[in-house]
C-alpha cells in the first residue's frame, strides 16, 4: 500500500476496538463469538466465544488442504493457531497496523500481503481461501473471481460470515451482504457447493454484548464530551452542530438506538459457514 494513503473510519474503528479489546478484556480476536448453550453471555467470556468460533472454523478444513490464504486476517490469530497446525499460510489485510501485529505475531512463517484482497498480486497459488467475517467488506463478484485466480484445481473457499435475508423494510443493523447474491453469483462460477452450516443462534449473542457496551459505556462517555464541549466552546459546539448534525444524528441512530440486539440479528441476518469446491478440472477415473 502507498504511504499517507488517507485512513477510513473502518480502519480507525478498528484499531480502537484492538486496542481496547486487547487492554481491557485480553482479547485476540476481532471477529464474533460462538456461544455455546453452556457458555453465559457475559462480556467477560467473549475472549472464550471468540476462540470457540476459531475453534469451529479451523474444524471445518477439508482433508487434503496443506496451503492457505487467509483474507482479512485480523492481528494473525487464526494464521498463528494454523500454522501451529502444520498449515502454510499467507494473509491479505488492507490495514497497516493489522498487519504490523499480523507480522509481529507470525514472524517469518507466512507473508503478508497489505493490500485489498481485490488487488493481490502473487504467483502463490493455495488449496484453500479462507474469509473469516472478512467478506462482508469486499465486492462479491470481484471477490469470487480473485479467488478462482488463486485457488489450485480442486481447491476451497471457506467463508465464515454474516448476510443479510431478503426480507421488506430497513434493517437496524448493517452489514452483510445479501446471501442470495453470493449464491447467484456463485451458481455461475465453477463452485459448488459442499458445506452450509448456519450459526446465527451461536453469534447472535455478541451483537447484546456489543449493544451494552455501546449504551453503558460508549454512550454515556460521548455524551459527557458533548456537554464538556457545550459548557467549554459552546460557539465551537454550536458550528460542529451546524456543519455535521445530521451526520451526527445518524450516527446516534446507528449505534444508539438500541435496536442492536440478538433478536433483530435473527430476524434480519443470517451467519452461516459456507464451504464450496472448485470443480472446472477433469476429475480422476
Amino acid at each position: 500500500m502507498k504511504n499517507g494513503k488517507k485512513r477510513g473510519s473502518r480502519e480507525i474503528g478498528l484499531e480502537i476496538a484492538v486496542i481496547c479489546g486487547r487492554y481491557f478484556l485480553k482479547l485476540q480476536h476481532l471477529h464474533y463469538g460462538y456461544w455455546s448453550d453452556d457458555l453465559d453471555v457475559d462480556i467477560a467470556n467473549l475472549g472464550i466465544a471468540q476462540e470457540n468460533y476459531a475453534q469451529f472454523l479451523i474444524s471445518h478444513i477439508p482433508e487434503g488442504v496443506a496451503r492457505i490464504l487467509d483474507v482479512g486476517c485480523g492481528m494473525g490469530q487464526v494464521a498463528s493457531e494454523l500454522v501451529r497446525m502444520g498449515y502454510g499460510v499467507d494473509c491479505v489485510s488492507p490495514s497497516s497496523y493489522l498487519s504490523r501485529q499480523a507480522r509481529e505475531l507470525l514472524s517469518k512463517t507466512s507473508r503478508v500481503f497489505e493490500c485489498y484482497y481485490e488487488a493481490l498480486h502473487t504467483e502463490n497459488r493455495y488449496d484453500l481461501i479462507l474469509f473469516a467475517e472478512s467478506f462482508q467488506y469486499i465486492n462479491p463478484e470481484k471477490g469470487i473471481k480473485k479467488t478462482l485466480e488463486l485457488l489450485r484445481p480442486g481447491g476451497y473457499m471457506l467463508i465464515c460470515d454474516v448476510f443479510r435475508k431478503d426480507l421488506p423494510g430497513q434493517s437496524p443493523l448493517s452489514g452483510g451482504h445479501p446471501l442470495t447474491r453470493l449464491q447467484r453469483i456463485v451458481a455461475e462460477s465453477p463452485l459448488e457447493l459442499v458445506k452450509d452450516v448456519d450459526i446465527t443462534a451461536q453469534t447472535a449473542p455478541s451483537i447484546d454484548i456489543e449493544n451494552e457496551v455501546l449504551q453503558e459505556v460508549v454512550k454515556p462517555t460521548v455524551d459527557l464530551i458533548r456537554q464538556l464541549l457545550e459548557s467549554k466552546y459552546p460557539i465551537m459546539s454550536k458550528s460542529l452542530r451546524f456543519l455535521y448534525g445530521k451526520k451526527m444524528d445518524k450516527m446516534n441512530e446507528k449505534y444508539f438506538s438500541g435496536l442492536k440486539t440478538s433478536e433483530n440479528f435473527k430476524k434480519w441476518k443470517t451467519y452461516r459457514l459456507l464451504l464450496y469446491r472448485r470443480i472446472d478440472f477433469a476429475e480422476p477415473c
